[in-house]
């Protein structure tokens, strides 16, 4: 079956994953499941996407405090972005003309302009601000705020909160829903998943995790990710080594699926038939069988993987 689902050329991607630990991005080509290349970037990188027309990776280097751009084609740094102090997540705006980071240093989410590499806002949220989401139209974005434990509403047209929402403790992700009805917010040490309604802004669902003979402490969210039909939603346990898969309808949890150790964030291939997670303890990601909820294989990448992205080849 391994061989079969990576044969067909159309589901060839490459796979990029930011090493936190030894400053380097790995590159996986799904179709030979081997790393074909390592990319040495700054200090500390963190979050890293891709442009919508798959011509360039943005990487956060936190500890250098900006973002680098990478060429996929060449696999070289080309430039950088001024990003504030400290980015550590980030969100691309629909039409793919800017960028919105989450700066934990000073508190802000600075809005870049892509075109330009100039900074159009700085918006003042909450305590160490990380997981950032924004809504398929481009209208809203939300911020969370590690230490004041807040969803926080930034209106696109204005850079302006209008909402805040409590959530559970040491918020760490934002994933909307792709309908845009719901966005659904992890929280590492609460142990939950708040799923907020876009319309009246108050947390309508609180998502609890359980597994066998593992204590409560352990399990500690933060990816998220929702398939494109909405079905299907995927979150990242941390320290437990498992990924759960929920129904987004009952909100219930289907299933676990036993990854590497210290399972941080996820990513889907294009083709939404694949999730690949990454698992900073055991230095390698796994990827997920979409259909059927097993894993397929793990690879060994960097040192301490943080997130990942996928391109079309």
């Amino acid at each position: 079956m391994l061989a079969g689902f990576f044969a067909n050329p159309a589901s060839a991607y490459t796979v990029y994953v930011s090493n936190e630990k030894d400053n380097t991005v790995s590159v996986i080509d799904s179709n030979s499941m081997e790393v074909v290349g390592t990319i040495d970037v700054g200090q500390r990188p963190r979050g890293i996407t891709i442009s919508h027309d798959g011509k360039m990776i943005y990487v956060c280097v936190s500890d250098d405090d900006i973002i680098e751009i990478i060429d996929t084609a060449t696999h070289k740094i080309i430039g950088s972005l001024p990003s504030g102090p400290d980015p550590e997540l980030f969100v691309l705006s629909p039409d793919g003309k800017r960028l919105y980071v989450a700066n934990e240093d000073d508190n802000m989410v600075t809005v870049i302009e892509l075109a330009s590499k100039k900074v159009l806002a700085e918006i003042p949220v909450g305590v160490e601000p990380e997981g950032m989401g924004i809504s398929p139209d481009g209208t809203v974005v939300v911020s969370t705020s590690e230490t004041t434990n807040m969803a926080h509403f930034i209106d696109t047209s204005s850079n302006r909160i209008t909402d805040n929402v409590l959530v559970d403790s040491r918020p760490r992700f934002v994933e909307f829903k792709p309908d845009g009805s719901e966005v659904w917010v992890s929280a590492e040490i609460g142990g939950t998943v708040s799923v907020i309604d876009i319309a009246s802004r108050e947390v309508k669902q609180k998502i609890n995790f359980e597994l066998p003979g593992m204590s409560a402490e352990s399990i500690q969210p933060v990816g998220v990710r929702i398939t494109a039909d909405g079905k299907k939603a995927y979150v990242a346990l941390g320290p437990a080594n498992h990924v759960a898969v929920v129904n987004t309808e009952t909100y219930e949890v289907e299933k676990y699926v036993l990854v590497g150790q210290r399972v941080w964030q996820l990513a889907f291939t294009p083709d939404q038939k694949t999730i690949i997670s990454t698992n900073g303890a055991s230095n390698d990601v796994t990827f997920i069988d979409v259909t059927t909820d097993e894993p397929i294989q793990s690879i060994t990448v960097g040192a301490l993987p943080w997130a990942v992205v996928v391109a079309p080849n």
